[in-house]
């Protein structure tokens, strides 16, 4: 079975380019040369019966397992990758395989944004969470843990709605005085309705199962003003999947966090009383566009005690989640060398003591 895998090439040395992430270019790193995406377009679109050569001679077969199985076009090597996976390396020369065939139809994103931090960006993120953890396990300090730091396009669902809410409810107003012996209360009730549309925009659900939904919200938020359209030469050097949970399913969350959203706002323009209770609320939805987009994330995972810990940088604005464990053997051997302490230095004022 044929398939489409190819990495960007030199037009000077054709070794394989990679995107370049603070220059939001294309680097090659082997001659020096650096070129704009205009300019790889330009090159390639020049040569392109060449390319299709090369993407034509890739096979691609399965193994007893389902997974795929490539070969790659620079060095010849197998390489292996899932059904989700749409961009990945060859172990044997570094290449960036990024397999077009997986990304067509309903698969193919429409928009994308580009990666502004570099694996070093990330990886110094990262041990600044470390510093100041006395109690921090090594393996979250090792250098070579940290270079296991993987830069990788997640597919998310952006949703625009526009939401029609209503809410009512009896909105109370209570005043009291005291009049000689006598304590006077008053409860004004009111009937309170509120209705209107809210509009929202690109509100992001994380398209894959293969990563956790909460994480992947406390990256949030990305700017979508720095989104592209969709280009296989920005995979170069990265990590991509394709979606495995589909528009209509993701939906689901984006419209609840609409809807929240819409009967809150509703909600608190009820103002001015002293007791609201609100006894019918509906939201409907008005309007509905769904996008499909990649968006980029540095992922790093480390094991330890028999447990796996993930984090995750946002790849455009850098903010980074995830929680470092406490060694409770660092704690153990620190209360010894302080209770240590304490006795010596007790014992030393005690023979001072003594001795006068």
């Amino acid at each position: 079975m044929s398939s489409n895998t190819f990495d960007h090439k030199c037009p000077n040395c054709t070794a394989p380019l990679k995107f370049n992430p603070h220059g939001q270019n294309w680097v090659c790193e082997y001659c020096g040369s650096a070129f704009t995406k205009k300019e790889i377009d330009l090159y390639e679109s020049k040569k392109g019966h060449v390319l299709k050569e090369e993407t034509e001679a890739v096979k691609m077969e399965k193994d007893e397992h389902g997974m795929d199985i490539y070969t790659c076009p620079n060095c010849g090597a197998q390489i292996v990758a899932d059904e989700q996976t749409t961009a990945t390396f060859c172990v044997y020369c570094k290449n960036t395989a990024i397999l077009k065939n997986k990304l067509v139809g309903e698969f193919n994103p429409s928009y994308m944004i580009p990666f502004y931090k570099t694996k070093e960006d990330a990886m110094e993120a990262f041990k600044k969470i470390g510093k100041g953890r006395p109690f921090m396990p090594k393996e979250f300090s090792n250098q070579k843990n940290i270079e296991e730091m993987r830069g990788i396009y997640i597919p998310f669902w952006l949703y625009d709605f526009a939401i029609q809410g209503v809410l009512e409810a009896d909105a109370k107003r209570i005043s009291s005085w005291t009049t000689g012996d006598y304590q006077y209360t008053k409860t004004d009730t009111y009937r309170a309705y509120r209705e209107g549309i809210m509009s929202y925009h690109k509100i992001p659900v994380d398209g894959s199962t293969r990563f956790d939904d909460d994480m992947m919200n406390s990256i949030e938020p990305f700017d979508y003003k720095g989104l592209v359209e969709f280009s296989h030469s920005y995979l170069s050097g990265f990590y991509a999947e394709k979606y495995d949970v589909n528009s209509d399913q993701a939906k689901e969350d984006a419209l609840k966090r609409a809807s929240n959203s819409t009967a809150e706002t509703l909600r608190d323009t009820v103002v001015g009383y002293s007791v609201v209770d609100v006894h019918h609320q509906d939201c409907q939805v008005h309007s509905f566009q769904d996008h499909y987009v990649l968006l980029p994330v540095w992922m790093l995972n480390i094991q330890y005690k028999g447990k796996l810990y993930m984090f995750a940088m946002n790849g455009q604005t850098g903010k980074i989640v995830g929680d470092i464990p406490i060694d409770k053997k660092k704690v153990m051997i620190w209360w010894a060398i302080l209770f240590v302490a304490i006795f010596l230095l007790a014992s030393l004022i005690w023979w001072i003591g003594g001795m006068l």
